[in-house]
């Protein structure tokens, strides 16, 4: 028998942007997970992995007033979405930057390409494969904005990038940045596209959970390790 909540409570609180004290103030995507879960009432439960919820939260406080009630469907299927596996991470982010890259402002748009490196060199660190090569989608999300594709690779260069400084710092930052990106683009419907970015992000981090549990998952890299190190712990690149 699962550990919470399957049902709404009996009076559901609108979603709101925002935090929100208790349940009669209103809720956001995640305290309302939270209460789903039998946790205590916080829009950074622990029933959820942290770069998710963080998505959550901002699709959340960027989907309008009117379509904000859809995304509470999404709740019940991210409680128990957790690990501390860095794909997690690499893949949720280069998902999100994959996704907003070409619909973003050219200001973002390099940023976002910069994520896309990023996380590929992650993954690469990860998988034990060539740095340089890039997956098909993340190359075929590039080439549809290659000024700043090629704007990306001057900026990274050979940049090295510490598992638990992109854990922290780099990955939340690509999400927000694809949130936010997306909620200020020129498109019709940005709504369901920040409802999909959603989506795609659960369904990544659900993949990479599975694997995590399953009979045959695979150890922790010693880059995944180095992300978990505690604070102070020198990090190698």
């Amino acid at each position: 028998m699962s550990g919470y909540r399957t049902d709404p409570p009996e009076l559901v609180p609108v979603l709101s942007r925002g935090k929100h004290r208790n349940p009669r103030r209103g809720a956001c995507f995640m305290e309302l997970a939270s209460y789903l879960a039998g946790e205590r009432w916080s829009d950074h439960p622990a029933c959820t992995h942290p770069l998710l919820a963080a998505l959550a939260r901002d699709v959340n406080d960027y989907t309008s007033d009117a379509a904000r009630g859809r995304l509470a469907g999404l709740i019940p299927s991210v409680i128990g979405l957790t690990g501390d596996d860095l794909h997690i991470d690499a893949r949720i982010a280069l998902m999100c930057a994959r996704m907003a890259l070409p619909v973003a402002a050219a200001s973002r748009q390099q940023v976002l390409a910069v994520s896309v490196l990023a996380c590929e060199r992650v993954l690469a660190s990860l998988d034990l494969r060539p740095a340089g090569r890039l997956t098909e989608p993340s190359q075929a999300a590039l080439a549809r904005v290659p000024h700043a594709a090629q704007w990306a690779r001057d900026f990274t260069g050979d940049l090295p990038i510490a598992p638990r400084a992109f854990r922290e710092r780099a990955a939340p930052f690509t999400v927000h940045t694809a949130a936010e990106g997306i909620a200020n683009a020129c498109i019709p419907q940005p709504d369901e596209m920040l409802r999909d970015l959603l989506i795609g992000a659960i369904g990544e981090c659900a993949a990479w959970a599975a694997r995590g549990t399953g009979p045959g998952a695979r150890r922790s890299s010693p880059a995944a390790a180095a992300a978990r190190e505690p604070a102070g712990t020198p990090v190698a690149p």
